[in-house]
C-alpha cells in the first residue's frame, strides 16, 4: 500500500502552487532586461560583474550551509537574486575581487549569520554594498561612461571613460548654491542630465540602476503579471521622494526636477527590488505605506542635506530595522479583540 504524507498543520490552510524558487526565480527573469541594458550600455565588464557576484555568493551560501550542517538549498535562487542586485549596485569599473568579496560578505553577515533564508533582517544585498562603500570609497564612487558596441572600450575588461554620476555632480551643484553661489550649476546638470537620457539609461552610474525602462519592465512582470509584489511600498518610496523634490527644496532648487530626483540613482531599483523583499518588509498593508514613506523621507534627507549624494542603500537598511516595530504597530486585531 502506497503511504500517503500529512501534513498536520494550524488552520487556516492556505495553499498556493508558488514557492520560494518559483518566486525567486521569477525575480531573476524580472531582472533580465536590466542585465541585457547593463551588458549593452557598460559592455563585457558589466556581465564579468554579473557573473563573479552570482558565483560567489552562491558558493558562499553552499558553504555556510555545509558548515552550519543544514540543508544545502542553493538552488531556490535566493543567492542568485542577491548576487545580481549586488551587482546593480557596483559601478561597472570596480575591480571583480572587490565585487566578488562584497558578495561573501552579503551571503555571510547578512544573511547567514542570521539563520538563512527568511531570518536575516536586512537585504542582503544592501548589507554588501554597504560593506563595500565604506571600505573601498574610490572604486565604489568612480563611475564609467556608457560605451557604443562598436567602441573598443564596449569588449575591455579594463579601459573606460570616467565621468561624475547624476546625483553626484546634483550634489556639488547643491553644495554650491546653498553657499551663495548662484544655481547655474544646478540648471547645468538638468540639462546636461535629460529626462529621456535617465529614463533610457545612457548616463554614468551603477550597472543596474541607470535605465528606469528596463527596470519599470521586469516591476510589470513582477507586479501586474506574477503578483508577487503590492503597490503599497514602491508608489508611496517612489511619491514621496518626487513630492518632497517638488516642494521641499526651494523653488531656486528642486522645483520642476521632481522627475530628476525619480529616475536619477538608484530609487527604482531600490522601490521595485529591494524595498518589497519578503524578508526584509513589512507584512500588512499599512505597514508597507509605512515604511514606503519612511525610506523616501530618508533619501530626500540625506541628498538634500547629507553629505552623500544618493540614500536609497542606508533609507531601505534603515527601515529593515524598523520592520519588526512596524508589524508590531500595524498587526491586525484579533476576531472579538476589544482594545
Amino acid at each position: 500500500m502506497e503511504k500517503v504524507k500529512l501534513a498536520v498543520t494550524p488552520a487556516p490552510h492556505i495553499k498556493s502552487i508558488d514557492t520560494v524558487s518559483s518566486v525567486m526565480l521569477d525575480v531573476v527573469i524580472a531582472l533580465c532586461p536590466a542585465i541585457l541594458a547593463s551588458i549593452i550600455f557598460f559592455g563585457i565588464k558589466a556581465l564579468i560583474i554579473i557573473v563573479t557576484c552570482v558565483a560567489f555568493a552562491v558558493l558562499s551560501e553552499y558553504i555556510c550551509q555545509r558548515l552550519m550542517d543544514r540543508p544545502v538549498r542553493i538552488n531556490d535562487f535566493s543567492a542568485v537574486v542577491t548576487g545580481i542586485l549586488l551587482a546593480f549596485c557596483l559601478p561597472p569599473s570596480i575591480p571583480w575581487y572587490i565585487a566578488a568579496l562584497g558578495a561573501v560578505f552579503a551571503i555571510v553577515i547578512g544573511k547567514m549569520v542570521f539563520g538563512g533564508l527568511g531570518y536575516n533582517i536586512f537585504n542582503p544585498a544592501l548589507v554588501g554594498r554597504a560593506f563595500l562603500l565604506a571600505s573601498w570609497p574610490v572604486f565604489m564612487t568612480s563611475w564609467s561612461l556608457p560605451e557604443k558596441l562598436t567602441s573598443s572600450n564596449w569588449a575591455s575588461l579594463y579601459d573606460s571613460t570616467t565621468s561624475a554620476s547624476a546625483l553626484g555632480m546634483f550634489k556639488e551643484a547643491l553644495n554650491v548654491a546653498k553657499s551663495g553661489g548662484g544655481t547655474q550649476g544646478l540648471e547645468s546638470v538638468y540639462s546636461q542630465f535629460s529626462i529621456s537620457s535617465l529614463f533610457f539609461g545612457n548616463v554614468p552610474g551603477s550597472l543596474g540602476e541607470t535605465s528606469v525602462i528596463a527596470l519599470l519592465l521586469g516591476a510589470f512582470y513582477l507586479w501586474f503579471y506574477k503578483k508577487h509584489i503590492t503597490w503599497h511600498i514602491p508608489v508611496t518610496y517612489i511619491a514621496t521622494v518626487g513630492l518632497l523634490a517638488y516642494i521641499g527644496g526651494g523653488p531656486e532648487l528642486m522645483t520642476g526636477n521632481y522627475l530628476f530626483h525619480i529616475t536619477s540613482g538608484g530609487l527604482i531599483l531600490g522601490a521595485f527590488f529591494m524595498a518589497t523583499d519578503m524578508v526584509t518588509s513589512p507584512i500588512t498593508p499599512y505597514g508597507r505605506i509605512i515604511f514606503g514613506l519612511g525610506a523616501g523621507l530618508l533619501v530626500f534627507i540625506i541628498r538634500i542635506f547629507g553629505g552623500y549624494p544618493e540614500g536609497v542603500c542606508y533609507s531601505i537598511l534603515i527601515m529593515n530595522a524598523a520592520t519588526p516595530l512596524i508589524d508590531r504597530w500595524t498587526r491586525p486585531r484579533k476576531f472579538g479583540e476589544v482594545r
